[in-house]
């Protein structure tokens, strides 16, 4: 209880990451531990007690029975899984709110590739453009293969009349040589939500999906 009261609290301050990260590991292993109990008992042979005729049933009692430590283990587990899922349903709710409240746009034209390139978070407080340098891969895991999106703080540019996208991109390519013909994306929220802890983490999963959905 103390742990979800810490998290809550957390989401109360509109901060999501990694406490709704988190809280999902601890409760998909409080699932995967009471499947693994129901499979274990399954297995387990069974005794013949009796015969109900009037339904053709045969009645069979469970050679393995939970113990009074087990017992109380299950009523624990049961007891955690059900305030754990409120808690991640009330860190969904504001991971949608925040995905919704998000603007996404291309800076000019986009190359044949956008597997590179630049991204600005720009939040409510209308103060700075926050740029990061992006890179989209695949990771492999089992059959399936997901987009993977790493980036890097580069700069914040203060907001302005001279400061405009088109000339942050300008400054970017003339800086990074190496990357001469990026993909550039804005990211706009009227929102005022902590950058590291909210925007950027969803911002991050949001351009992902765009960019999958957009591409060429």
């Amino acid at each position: 209880m103390a742990y979800l009261q810490r998290v809550n609290g957390y989401f109360n301050e509109k901060k999501l990451y990694p406490e709704l990260s988190d809280v999902i590991f601890h409760y998909n292993n409080l699932m995967n531990f009471k499947l693994k109990k129901r499979l274990l008992q399954n297995r387990f042979p069974r005794r013949l007690t009796g015969i109900q005729l009037q339904k053709l049933e045969l009645i069979y009692e469970e050679m393995i029975a939970d113990d009074e430590l087990m017992a109380e283990i299950e009523q624990i587990t049961q007891y955690a899984t059900q305030k754990m899922k409120a808690t991640i349903t009330g860190g969904t709710d504001l991971y949608d709110y925040v995905e919704n409240k998000l603007t996404i746009a291309p800076v000019g034209i986009l190359p044949l590739d956008p597997d590179e390139g630049y991204f600005f978070l720009c939040d409510g407080s209308f103060r700075s453009i926050h740029v990061y340098q992006y890179q989209l891969s695949i990771i492999q895991r089992s059959e399936d293969k997901y987009r993977s999106l790493r980036s890097h703080h580069v700069n914040d540019w203060e907001r302005s009349f001279t400061n405009t996208y088109e000339s942050i991109k300008a400054d970017l390519i003339r800086h990074n040589r190496n990357l001469s013909a990026p993909a550039v994306y804005t990211i706009e929220t009227q929102l005022t939500y902590p950058v590291e802890e909210t925007l950027l983490p969803i911002a991050k999963r949001s351009l992902v999906r765009y960019i999958e959905t957009t591409r060429m």
